[in-house]
């Protein structure tokens, strides 16, 4: 016992190390009713989970469970019937994802629905008629209409009980599929004379505690002799259709005959009624064709048994099975759906780092619903394949900002006949790094002044450009290495770059003057110029004797 239960605290190790948690809960509980603590059995903080933003995604329209904000716990989000979503399967699994955008993560998580005893079981015919020869041999057997209970396990259908009188007795056998079949078994003989009816009701009970059951009322009918029942063409008939066979379209006619004259020769046909396919199959009831009433998709059915029984006017029957098989047709497009995606990236982002994850599914099978996902055009991002039907974006080279943004258009094509292909965009912004340094037009500028210019005029203008964007593309002027006589008689505008006249020129004093200028932009990046100005000479003084 101690090795089991150290065997499951290791799967369940193992599962949310994995990014699996398996949870379970009744059906029909109400809504925001606890699931599970999936921080705490994943090893996540609630605070992280706030900080990067989370939320659970279920598979299909319906999202049947939720996260609850405050205290990072599974909740359910609808009401949930076991019944509903899980008719004809044991094991009723839902599954959804949680994912963590801020950290391109996501967990798959399985929450099964145990089932409830919420359903008595039920007949689809409350009343049932059979006509008996009164000739009809003791312990001949009739097939009795089977009672239907969706609940699942000790709370499905149990076992049959026969209430009636000393005429009939109750056999069940056994189906290769586990159902129970009841058979109405005649004890005594029958005599119309005697008594032309008999009322029975037949009752179905499921296992659970209190036990639920469900009647259905049998008349059975005394008629005179008839030596011959009807006898199908085939036992089985075997019919194969594709999904998209237009509503109307005859499937199969089945045939049955009676070596009987008259009306006991007569042959009717007539479906065992069941909830799904007599909703999808008509049985012409005096030609035995079977048409399609209501429009086939494979990934709701591939398959369909129908129980067909001929009868003649007496009371002899035969009984046939037709199997239709329902092929796939590729009439499902390829989703693609974007689950998580950055808004923005750096130009300096590493290579392979994601901007997008996305989910890809098709309904359809086989090689219809094999899907292959591509990035269109010639751009610095690849596709990699993440996870079963999860993709990611990643960048597949350096970025330039020089070109602000990407219009990624990714593609889903399934390998059908003819093939299908759905489509999604996502926009990838590209933010700037400070990778372009100011540049000077010129590395040297001349300028020529006349010794008597005024304070404050303008010499020359130097001009340095930046390739970045925004405050790193801003570029400011200063002077470089100069000697305290130049900045007394010359100044630079830091945003215009004029070098302008603050004190007077003397030519007899100096007559040239060479000093370097300095562009920075607003991440620090630097280039530097050399500013050359001569000054020429005025007939500023007198002569002297």
């Amino acid at each position: 016992r101690q090795r089991a239960l150290l065997w499951v605290v290791l799967l369940a190790a193992w599962e949310a190390a994995w990014g699996q948690l398996r949870y379970s809960v009744p059906e029909e509980m109400p809504k925001g009713s606890f699931v599970g603590d999936v921080v705490k059995d994943l090893g996540l903080q609630l605070l992280e989970l706030s900080d990067h933003g989370a939320g659970v995604v279920s598979e299909g329209r319906t999202q049947y469970f939720a996260l609850h904000g405050r205290t990072g716990h599974l909740v359910t989000a609808e009401r949930i019937d076991r019944e509903q979503l899980c008719e004809s399967v044991q094991q009723c699994v839902l599954r959804c994802e949680l994912i963590v955008e801020g950290e391109m993560k996501f967990y798959e998580i399985q929450v099964e629905i145990e089932d409830i005893n919420d359903n008595a079981p039920s007949f689809q015919e409350a009343e049932m008629d059979l006509r008996l020869s009164e000739t009809t041999a003791p312990g001949a057997r009739f097939p009795l209409a089977e009672a239907h209970d969706p609940d699942s396990g000790r709370n499905s259908l149990k076992s049959y009980e026969l209430i009636g009188d000393e005429h009939f007795s109750l056999a069940v056998q056994a189906a290769p599929g586990g159902d129970q079949r009841p058979e109405l078994v005649l004890a005594k003989a029958l005599d119309r004379e005697e008594a032309a009816f008999h009322e029975l009701v037949l009752r179905a009970s499921d296992g659970g505690d209190p036990a639920l059951t469900g009647t259905a009322r049998i008349h059975v009918t005394v008629l005179d002799a008839n030596d011959n029942a009807p006898v199908f063409s085939q036992s089985e008939y075997a019919v194969r259709v594709p999904e998209d066979l237009p509503v109307g379209s005859t499937l199969v006619t089945v045939t049955a005959t009676d070596a009987d004259d008259g009306l006991n020769g007569q042959v009717k046909y007539s479906l065992k009624k069941k909830k799904t396919s007599s909703q999808i199959f008509h049985l012409n009831a005096e030609t035995g064709e079977i048409t399609l009433m209501r429009s086939l998709n494979f990934e709701e059915g591939d398959a369909y048994e129908l129980e067909l029984q001929a009868y003649d006017g007496g009371t002899l029957y035969d009984t046939a099975k037709v199997v239709v098989t329902v092929t796939d047709v590729n009439d499902n497009v390829p989703e693609i759906s974007v689950r998580s995606a950055l808004s923005e990236i750096s130009e300096d982002a590493p290579t392979g780092t994601v901007v997008a994850l996305l989910h890809v599914q098709d309904l359809d099978s086989g090689a219809n619903g094999e899907v292959r996902c591509s990035l269109d055009g010639d751009v610095p991002f690849q596709l990699r394949i993440s996870q079963s039907s999860y993709y990611s974006v990643v960048t597949a080279r350096e970025l330039d900002r020089e070109q602000s943004s990407f219009e990624l258009v990714l593609t889903a094509m399934d390998a059908g006949e003819p093939m299908r292909s759905g489509t999604v965009q996502v926009r990838v912004n590209v933010t700037d790094a400070n990778d372009n340094p100011p540049i000077f037009s010129k590395r040297a500028y001349v300028a020529q002044l006349a010794e008597n210019l005024l304070p404050g005029s303008v010499v020359l203008r130097v001009v340095a450009t930046d390739a970045d964007s925004g405050s790193n593309g801003q570029v400011s002027y200063s002077f470089s290495n100069v000697l305290d006589g130049v900045r007394t008689l010359f100044t630079v505008d830091s945003e215009s770059g004029e070098v302008r006249m603050t004190g007077l020129l003397d030519f007899e004093e100096k007559n040239n003057y060479v000093f370097g200028l300095e562009a920075t932009d607003g991440g620090g990046l630097t280039d530097h110029c050399e500013v050359q100005i001569d000054i020429t000479d005025e007939n500023d003084n007198a002569p002297e004797i």
